[in-house]
């Protein structure tokens, strides 16, 4: 299985529509013909979530690709070679659980495309004809080009073909224009319940996308998955007087506890491995760094193994399909139709009360807790100096964490061998508690 990340832009046109010029055309075109049969749930949660997965023949890169979205005009494709079977392969099936949760995947259409494809300095036009196919339907077919690869030269070339009448495509695939879907897209919105889902929904989508990382073992997707959980769950808690949600506090403050010990063991993992590289030659006394290899490995395997198990489990798939239910259904209050603009600051000025009082009874990690929520509750809000504040406080008590968690593992690695060396990174450790401890303030 290989990834690879595609800039790609499309564009619609008349059947008789004239190419422009572009500069840095090969004289000569190739022609291909591409077969593909897309694959997707009875309900399309693939499409609508903005993935596509197909069997495709012809061309340079026949074979099984799943499409998965990474922002504007970007996409990763996911590919294995044919297997000589008409049914998604498994590993296929694996990835894309998080939106399909076990759901059958089947043929929900076929498109056959007639393609002519140019060479360009830094990118590739093609020029598509296109027939789809759907179940009891009849075939449609249209024309459009796609210009992929370095996004600068997709900026120069924009204004030709828009010269020309070709106009940006509105639906981000041949299959979302077939199936006449566009993936779901929730904007926000002057009232603060708008607001407020908007966020929420970035959020989900990137738990969706994460999830595949995961899968693959991509680095720092379980980080990422877990930041995304958390930004969720403090929007929920920040403005549940705004819009209610009911078990999900509870349900993603087990999906986060169940990432934590993954992450957790990266981070320290990182942390260790580096603080005993920039060491003096002389003070890394023994074999350091192979005795944090030893500790580390099998561990970080095993919290691996158990990550997955999370993300296969019954009550990670239901979280998922309650998330759906509520995106669908917000449980607005009253409050929701106000203005966003003064109504939502009331409630992170609530979340900002929260965290002085934690530090000056000396509690750094509650006080950080909640700096955390209060932060992402105003990301909501967009940037902003109270924000910008929140994440310098969160980033130092974060520093004192990693600090206080770091100790007993040093005394630990330090009482089996090279226990100098380790005795010294202990000492820095607490000299570096103390020193923030010392210095930290809110507000």
């Amino acid at each position: 299985m290989r990834t690879q990340r595609e800039v790609e832009r499309k564009y619609e046109a008349a059947p008789d529509a004239q190419l422009p010029d572009l500069a840095g055309s090969a004289a000569e075109p190739r022609h291909e013909t591409l077969d593909a049969v897309y694959y997707d749930t009875e309900d399309l949660r693939l499409i609508r979530g903005g993935l596509t997965l197909r069997r495709r023949e012809g061309g340079a890169d026949e074979g099984w690709h799943l499409k998965v979205p990474v922002g504007a005009d970007t996409r990763d494709e996911i590919h294995l070679p044919l297997n000589g079977k008409d049914k998604p392969p498994k590993p296929f099936a694996d990835l894309t659980l998080g939106y399909t949760r076990g759901a059958a995947l089947q043929p929900v259409a076929r498109i056959t495309t007639e393609r002519t494809v140019w060479e360009l300095s830094g990118a590739e036009l093609t020029d598509d004809r296109v027939t789809a196919t759907r179940p009891d339907t009849e075939p449609m077919v249209w024309r459009e080009l796609e210009v992929e690869g370095d996004p600068a030269v997709l900026d120069r070339a924009e204004e030709p073909l828009r010269q020309a009448g070709f106009q940006r495509s509105s639906l981000p695939s041949k299959l979302a224009r077939a199936l006449d879907t566009k993936p779901e897209r929730h904007e926000p919105g002057k009232k603060a319940g708008e607001t407020v889902l908007a966020y929420a929904a970035k959020q989900i989508e990137k738990i969706r996308y994460y999830d595949i990382l995961v899968r693959q073992d991509v680095d720092d997707s379980v980080h990422q998955i877990r930041v995304a959980t958390r930004r969720l769950r403090s929007a929920l808690r920040v403005y549940r007087k705004v819009v209610t949600s009911g078990d999900l506090d509870a349900e993603l403050q087990w999906l986060g506890k169940e990432l934590s010990p993954a992450r957790d063991l990266e981070v320290q993992s990182e942390r260790l491995t580096k603080a005993v590289s920039e060491l003096p030659v002389e003070l890394a006394v023994g074999p350091v760094q192979a005795q944090l290899v030893r500790h580390f490995s099998p561990a970080q395997a095993q919290a691996r193994k158990d990550v997955l198990r999370t993300l296969r489990s019954k009550r990670y798939l239901h979280l998922l399909d309650q998330l759906d239910s509520w995106l669908a259904a917000p449980p607005f209050t009253s409050k929701a139709s106000r203005k966003a603009a003064k109504e939502l600051p009331k409630h992170t000025s609530k979340a900002a009360r929260k965290v002085g009082p934690r530090l000056d009874a000396g509690e750094v990690h509650r006080a950080r807790k909640a700096a955390k929520r209060l932060r992402y509750g105003l990301e909501v809000l967009g940037s902003n100096k109270a924000r910008k504040r929140a994440k310098a406080f969160t980033k130092l008590a974060g520093e004192y964490q990693d600090s206080v968690v770091a100790l007993p593992l040093l005394r630990t690695l330090g009482m089996q061998e090279n226990g100098f060396t380790f005795g010294l990174l202990y000492g820095r450790e607490e000299t570096n508690a103390a020193r923030i401890r010392g210095t930290i303030r809110w507000g």
